[in-house]
């Protein structure tokens, strides 16, 4: 099963507020929202993906709680990115730069950016097109390093600016570059 979209009218284009508020009556929902102002519901992962991501995340959240560059995000945190889409990456991460010209109101919202750093972990249900194209977004809208992992086939596709996607079969970790510096993520706990 891939994500079903809702398509809406041309001339009903929500607003920020308005999505919050249709997220907020709709928590049993994982809605995103394309730049194109159609509605993306995601179904939930099964428990494998689960723990994977909660593996992915505790990786990531010991380096940076060790490193302090930045701040980590999970899958329920929403990125309003420059060309308006909402955004819900696996698992993110944004320089402490970044993240401190954010006054307080921008912090508890959606963030009005795209990430640094932004990982897509494919499940049952994804389309790997659909996450190709959204890993394509995000650096369209300044991510700096992304990911996107599929289990199935122990296969990554990594995301630099102005370079072709490199794609790697079979690795046993990867490496956060000179976006996270130091931070290698093991991969054999989520390729089993």
């Amino acid at each position: 099963m891939t994500a079903l979209t809702l398509q809406l009218p041309p001339h009903l284009k929500l607003t920020d507020e308005e999505f919050e508020q249709i997220v907020a009556v709709n928590q049993e929902l994982r809605l995103e929202l394309t730049a194109d102002g159609e509605l993306v519901i995601m179904s939930p992962t099964g428990g494998e993906t689960g723990n994977r991501n909660f593996d992915l995340l505790g990786q990531l959240w010991l380096w940076n709680s060790q490193n302090n560059l930045g701040k980590a995000f999970d899958s329920s945190t929403g990125f309003k990115l420059p060309n308006g889409a909402t955004r819900s990456p696996d698992a993110s991460w944004l320089k402490m730069e970044r993240w401190d010209i954010l006054i307080p109101q921008q912090r508890k919202k959606y963030l009005p950016l795209c990430p640094d750093f932004a990982v897509e972990l494919v499940s049952e249900t994804d389309d790997v097109e659909d996450t190709q194209g959204k890993m394509l977004e995000y650096l369209a809208n300044g991510l700096q390093l992304g990911w996107l992992i599929n289990p199935k086939d122990k296969l990554i596709i990594i995301y630099r600016p102005h370079q072709a996607p490199e794609v790697l079969q079979s690795p046993t970790n990867l490496s956060g570059e000179d976006v996270l510096p130091g931070f290698i993520l093991n991969l054999q706990p989520i390729f089993a």
